[in-house]
Order: structure tokens, then C-alpha cells, then sequence
């Protein structure tokens, strides 16, 4: 049986809400709870590890390629772990920003003081002062991770690589030191690997792609729940899978938003069997792709070069 346009269309938004859970949350928060402190029973406290005499803690830096999930990963990750929890406004267990644009640490430190409930900063206030303002707001809210995503684009901005590590290095010393989780595509490497230093303040967590032979079951499994949430039959292509995880790029974030673009289109064309033609008008749609290099319909489709789909044949 299926529902009726409206009814879909609305189980569909639900589906874009829904977080699905998988290995890659349990692989972050264990490089996570490495970095608090535990009890005399072993048990987690909302506090990081300090791991020198001077009071530094560590870091983790995430990175995965643009459409991999990572920013909801992390955002599930940090709004469910049971000893970060607070409904304290004066106790913020975590601080989570975007890099902001322009990208400079003067502009991130006005964002992560905006986001402690500090909004009244001078334009005129020196970047070390910010950063200064940060350490205090940080230290009275009690906060125990900051998260930075998107922090790659920090380091595309003109200042150098080693004054932006230090100002950064700034908020994991001394009284009030937090775990900073930094999250952001390839070129975050760059930072984390920058010199020895920096190698062992930064535990390094990289999200494999996802691939059609290991994760065939579990997302034929999930297209098959969200054709039943949704009141439509599933698609029957035995290669469907290989041709979803490749045009996804491998990235499990992407594999989900074409799975919703299919079924929406779906509703909209007024069916109810879910095929392969849904997945690749809705496909083509999103990347704009010219007639011929469409991996849901070409024969060939795993010789489409993904970087080459708007070029003219």
C-alpha cells in the first residue's frame, strides 16, 4: 500500500532529518573518549586528559572528502555523549563554530565568542585580545571540547600555518585547556602533519569511502526502509548499489542525499515503484551532467570520469 503525495512528501523531509547511525560514530568517539578523563571505576568525566606538566591537551583532527557526513558525525557525536550533556546555560560542556568568512582567526575568535553568548566585541580589538576573551569565555562556561569544522578553509587564508597553530595551540594550555576537535576536507592534513609537535597534539581520524562490496547489504537495507517510510516500493536493479556508491563519489553522506532525491522524484512523477530512471533525473539534476554521462543509465558508467561531467562529448 502506499500514501498518498502529501503523506510522502512529508515522510521524505523526516528521512533528510534522520541521522543514521554507523561504525564511523564508534571509530570517533573512541579517538574522543581517549582524550577525557575517567573515574577510580573507569568511568568518563567531562574533563580532557592533560598530558603535560604545563596543562596541554590533545586534539583530533577528522578530516573526509566534501559530502561524507562528517559534519553531522561529529554533531551526533558531541550532542549525545552522556558526560557532555548540560542544561546549565552557564555550563557549556561544548562549543562547536563553522569557520566564518573571511576566513582569519580574528573573524573565528568573533564566532566562537558569539556562539558562548559574548556578541558585543569591537571591530577595533586586537586579534590577540580575542583570542585572549575566548580563553576566559571558555574557561567560565567550563567548556571541555571546542569544535572548529570547516577548519581547512583557516588555512587558506593568507596568515602562516604556524601563527594560526599557535593561536589555536592557545585555547589547549594552561587553566581551562579544551580537547579542540578540528574538522575539514584533505587539506587539514597539511596543519596535522605540519611538524612533530603538532603530529602528537592531534590524534588523526580519516573516514575510508564507503564501497559497493563492503557496504552492499546495509545500504540496500536502508533504501529499502526509507522506500517503506516513504509508501513506495523499492528498486529492483541487482546493480543499482554499485552505480549509487559510485556516483556518490564513496562518500556515505551523498549515498543518503541521492537515496531521498530518488524517492523524491519519485512522488513528484506521480509513481510508486522506485527504479533506476528516478535516481538518474534526480542525479543529473544535482550535477548538472551532460547527456551520456549519467552512471544510473550509461553501460559503461564506470568509465565516467566524475571531475569531466559537464565537458561536452
Amino acid at each position: 500500500m502506499t500514501m498518498n503525495t502529501t503523506a510522502s512528501m512529508a515522510a521524505i523531509a523526516k528521512l533528510r532529518d534522520k541521522y543514521i547511525k554507523t561504525q564511523r560514530d564508534i571509530i570517533f568517539q573512541k579517538h574522543l573518549d581517549l582524550l577525557l578523563q575517567r573515574d577510580d571505576t573507569g568511568g568518563l568525566l567531562p574533563k580532557p586528559v592533560i598530558f603535560t606538566a604545563t596543562g596541554d591537551t590533545h586534539g583530533i583532527a577528522l578530516v573526509e572528502g566534501s559530502g561524507g557526513g562528517k559534519t553531522s558525525l561529529v554533531h551526533h557525536v558531541l550532542d549525545n555523549h552522556p558526560v557532555l550533556q548540560s542544561d546549565d546555560p552557564g555550563y557549556r560542556p561544548v562549543i562547536g563554530v563553522r569557520v566564518p568568512s573571511p576566513a582569519t582567526l580574528k573573524s573565528l575568535g568573533w564566532e566562537i565568542l558569539r556562539e558562548t553568548g559574548y556578541s558585543e566585541v569591537s571591530v577595533s580589538r586586537k586579534e590577540w585580545d580575542i583570542w585572549r576573551l575566548v580563553r576566559a569565555r571558555l574557561r567560565m562556561l567550563g567548556t571541555v571540547v571546542l569544535w572548529i569544522d570547516e577548519a581547512h578553509d583557516l588555512f587558506r587564508a593568507g596568515k602562516g600555518i604556524e601563527d594560526i597553530l599557535k593561536m589555536l595551540k592557545s585555547v589547549m594550555q594552561g587553566e581551562g585547556a579544551v580537547i579542540l576537535v578540528l574538522t575539514g576536507v584533505d587539506k587539514l592534513w597539511q596543519m596535522a602533519s605540519y611538524d612533530d609537535q603538532v603530529k602528537r597534539r592531534y590524534s588523526k581520524v580519516t573516514m575510508p569511502s564507503i564501497s559497493a562490496a563492503t557496504h552492499e547489504k546495509s545500504l540496500r537495507s536502508l533504501v529499502q526502509s526509507f522506500c517503506d517510510e516513504a509508501g513506495l516500493l523499492p528498486p529492483r536493479e541487482v546493480d543499482l548499489i554499485d552505480r549509487l556508491v559510485y556516483a556518490s563519489r564513496g562518500r556515505f553522506g551523498r549515498c543518503i542525499e541521492n537515496i531521498i532525491a530518488a524517492l523524491e522524484m519519485t512522488v513528484l512523477k506521480n509513481e510508486t515503484q522506485v527504479t533506476v530512471q528516478h535516481f538518474a533525473e534526480s542525479w543529473a539534476m544535482q550535477e548538472g551532467a551532460v547527456p551520456g554521462m549519467n552512471v544510473f543509465l550509461s553501460p559503461r558508467w564506470t568509465d565516467i570520469d566524475l571531475a569531466k561531467l559537464h565537458e561536452a562529448r
